[in-house]
C-alpha cells in the first residue's frame, strides 16, 4: 500500500499537495516551522523537524511510508542531503520536485555568488541601499557591512530588532508581481538587490523588476546535492508515483 511524505514549503508543493489530495492519495505533508503561519495544505500535515536523519529514518518506519517526495526550497540542502541519505536507509522510493535555476537574459545584470559570504563580499565598500531578498536566517551576516541601508521582505514580523544598524523589513508573503517589485524598489531607492536563485515562477519578479530599473543583482547559487531523481512538475511526480506503485516499488 502507497503512503507518501511529501516534504514542502514552495508553491510547487502546495500544487503537488492538491494534486495528491484530489488523486485520494494517503500522505502526509511536512513543514519545517520556519514560519509561524504556514500556508493550510488540503493533506494531513505535521510542522517541525525530523531530528536528522536518525529521526527522519524513524518516522519513515513508523509511519509506514513507501514514497519520499521532496518539494522543499532549493536553498533547504539540509532537509534534502538528510531526505536522500534516509530514503538510502530505508529504501523508500525517493524523488524530488526541483525548481530549475534562474538563468539571465537580455537587460539582466547579474553577479552569480557561491553562498552568502559571496553576497557580502560582492557588495560596494560605499554606502548603497540594497534590497535584501534572502530571508531572515542569514540576514546578520550583513552585518559586516554596516555602511548599507537593507530593505528585507519577511513573512513573518521579526521578533525582535533587525541585528542591522540601518534596516528596514517590510512583511509580505508571496507570489508577488513585476509591478509590485518595481514600485518598491523604487519607492526605497534601492540600488542593488541581494537574492537566492531560488528559480520558479512565484518569486521571480523582483529580477525582472530590477532589469526594468537597471540595478545589478547579486545572486547566490542554489547548493549542489547529491545525485537524485528529479522531475520539474507537479503532473511529472504524479505519474512516477503511479509506476512505481504498478512495479511494488
Amino acid at each position: 500500500m502507497t503512503r507518501i511524505l511529501l516534504l514542502g514549503g514552495t508553491t510547487e508543493a502546495s500544487a503537488l499537495a492538491r494534486a495528491l489530495a484530489d488523486s485520494g492519495a494517503d500522505a502526509v505533508f511536512s513543514y519545517a516551522g520556519r514560519t509561524k503561519a504556514p500556508m493550510a495544505q488540503p493533506l494531513p500535515t505535521r510542522v517541525g523537524g525530523f531530528g536528522g536523519v536518525p529521526g527522519l529514518v524513524r518516522y519513515l518506519r513508523a509511519a509506514g511510508i513507501t514514497h519520499l517526495i521532496d518539494a522543499t526550497h532549493p536553498f533547504a540542502a539540509g532537509m534534502s542531503r538528510n531526505a536522500i541519505a534516509a530514503a538510502g536507509e530505508t529504501g523508500v522510493a525517493y524523488c524530488a520536485l526541483e525548481r530549475p535555476a534562474w538563468v539571465a537574459g537580455p537587460g539582466d545584470d547579474w553577479h552569480h555568488v557561491a553562498d552568502m559570504a559571496g553576497a557580502v563580499a560582492a557588495l560596494p565598500d560605499d554606502p548603497a541601499r540594497v534590497f535584501l531578498a534572502i530571508g531572515k536566517q542569514h540576514v546578520a551576516d550583513f552585518a559586516a557591512k554596516p555602511q548599507h541601508h537593507y530593505l528585507l521582505r519577511l513573512v513573518d514580523a521579526p521578533d525582535g530588532p533587525l541585528p542591522l544598524p540601518d534596516a528596514q523589513a517590510v512583511i509580505a508573503r508571496g507570489p508577488f508581481t513585476t509591478d509590485a517589485d518595481r514600485a518598491l524598489m523604487a519607492d526605497h531607492r534601492i540600488t542593488h538587490i541581494v537574492a537566492k536563485n531560488g528559480g520558479g515562477a512565484g518569486a521571480r519578479a523582483k529580477l525582472d523588476a530590477a532589469r526594468d530599473l537597471g540595478l545589478p543583482v547579486i545572486l547566490i547559487d542554489q547548493p549542489a546535492l547529491p545525485p537524485r531523481r528529479t522531475f520539474d512538475s507537479a503532473k511529472d511526480v504524479m505519474r512516477w508515483l503511479g509506476h512505481a506503485t504498478d512495479r511494488g516499488v
